[in-house]
């Protein structure tokens, strides 16, 4: 074994730097091309109903990769996933700064979704791994770098495309994945440990149908949710019917991609990811429905917008700084749940002559809830989860959250119309309180939340 640098708590920090680089993948790729939408249609005259696809291809592929990719981690272990990962992100960006057209540049940005899918969950596997290598619980400093470093890749990923187009143009945006991805396969490979072989031969006990089913069953239902309409219907017969199936599939086979007893057993995970769907819900709406109206009920430019949302970024990152080092899940949540209920109650009392520190007022309450959950969620998971499943897990906390952003996104639709006006705001904030309703009793009558701290048992049941 390679000399590791020791320090009390016995993590192995020479692992964080590839940790995460690989985690903020993902997050600079979904707010980055934020700006270049509008000179890539600009360059290639596609309008904006087109240009929209490069977000939903990365939607899809990672909400559908992100447990698959976990999965195999779980399997094979970070590094043999992590690696080849990380080569698709260097090759879609190569696509991306070279595509002729709009359907290039979509292939590039699904190819980028599934190899960012692998960054997370092998960041939660390598936690996992470590603290049963040095026989310790892995500090919860390493738990909160992970998540703060994955919110200010965000909130710096848009300033940052800014910058890139105004040096290089779009195709910059593009470009910057080809250094960054080859920064973390070396990382990666210089530092990830290497792990045995499974013992099985070849992988023929994965689920590969299993994984088809479940990718069918989600990309129909993200499809029709993205555009719900009378002709869309059949997608979502699509989605009942895969997940029907799915259920069979994953119930019948000795090696389930998926294990949906095990799943079932555990009700603290699953309250979870259903908070988990329900705070992103919240979450997206302020990120971007909130910042819409900034622009069209408020009138502001959208420079002013952004600064109107920066206290929002800017107070939970703070927030997950102050609290990180608590295991206090349950105290996070439910502090959380109350400034998701004062963060839309708020929204009710704008117009379009509202002043100025009231719209700072409604970004700083809205940013500590973005700040707890993504903390006490993430830790939830790590408690909750089987660990021999921690990466699958965590893939699923993710796909939950993507699912909540475009829930978030067909009720922006729905209730916007063609503007972003105050009405549709308020009817959006009501539709927000009772969604916040909901997390509140879920956070509050959970009384597992208080056991969150223990590691459970490798059977995964809800102890």
């Amino acid at each position: 074994m390679t000399t590791r640098e020791r320090v009390r708590d016995g993590f192995d920090r020479k692992l964080l730097a590839p940790l995460i680089s690989g985690a903020v993948l993902n997050p600079v790729n979904s707010t980055i091309i934020a700006v270049a939408l509008v000179p890539i249609g600009v360059a290639f005259g596609q309008p904006a109903s087109a240009t929209a696809w490069l977000i939903s291809a990365l939607y899809l592929a990672t909400a559908v990769g992100q447990p698959v990719a976990g999965r195999l981690i779980d399997r094979y272990g970070p590094r043999r996933v992590f690696l080849p990962a990380t080569a698709l992100v260097g090759l879609a960006g190569v696509l991306g700064t070279l595509a002729p057209d709009l359907a290039w540049l979509i292939v590039a940005r699904v190819v980028l979704g599934f190899g960012t899918c692998a960054g997370y969950p092998a960041a939660m596997r390598l936690i996992r791994d470590e603290s049963d290598r040095t026989g310790r619980d892995s500090p919860a400093s390493v738990l909160t770098v992970l998540a703060i470093s994955t919110q200010t890749i965000s909130v710096v990923g848009p300033a940052l495309g800014g910058l890139l187009i105004g040096v290089g143009g779009w195709r910059a945006t593009f470009a910057l994945n080809i250094p960054i991805a080859l920064a973390a396969f070396v990382l990666g490979a210089r530092r990830f440990p290497k792990t045995a072989k499974p013992a099985s031969k070849g992988s023929f006990d994965l689920d590969f149908s299993g994984m088809a089913l479940f990718a069918g069953m989600l990309v129909s239902l993200l499809l029709f949710l993205m555009h719900p309409g009378a002709g869309d219907w059949y997608l979502l017969a699509i989605a009942v019917a895969g997940a029907a199936g799915f259920a069979v599939r994953e119930l019948t086979h000795a090696h389930p991609f998926i294990d949906l007893r095990l799943l079932g057993r555990n009700g603290p995970l699953l309250r979870t990811y259903g908070r988990a769907l329900l705070a992103y819900v919240v979450a997206y709406s302020f990120l971007y429905g909130y910042t819409q109206w900034l622009e069209h009920g408020r009138g502001l430019s959208a420079s002013e917008a952004g600064l109107a949302t920066l206290p929002l970024f800017a107070t939970g990152i703070l927030v997950s700084l102050l609290t990180g080092r608590r295991e206090a899940v349950r105290g996070k949540l439910a502090v959380a749940a109350l400034g998701q209920l004062a963060g839309c109650a708020l929204l009710l009392t704008l117009d379009s002559s509202a002043a100025v520190w009231l719209l700072v007022v409604v970004a700083l309450v809205a940013g500590v809830p973005q700040g707890l959950n993504s903390l006490a969620l993430q830790n939830s998971v790590y408690r909750q989860a089987n660990p021999d499943d921690i990466a699958a897990s965590a893939g699923l906390l993710r796909t939950f959250g993507y699912l909540g952003a475009i829930v978030s996104s067909a009720l922006q639709g729905a209730l916007y119309g063609s503007a972003a006006d105050t009405g549709g705001l308020h009817d959006l904030a009501l539709l927000l309180l009772g969604i916040g309703a909901v997390f509140l009793a879920i956070t509050v009558f959970d009384r597992s939340l208080s056991r969150s701290t223990t590691r459970p048992e490798k059977d995964g049941t809800d102890a």
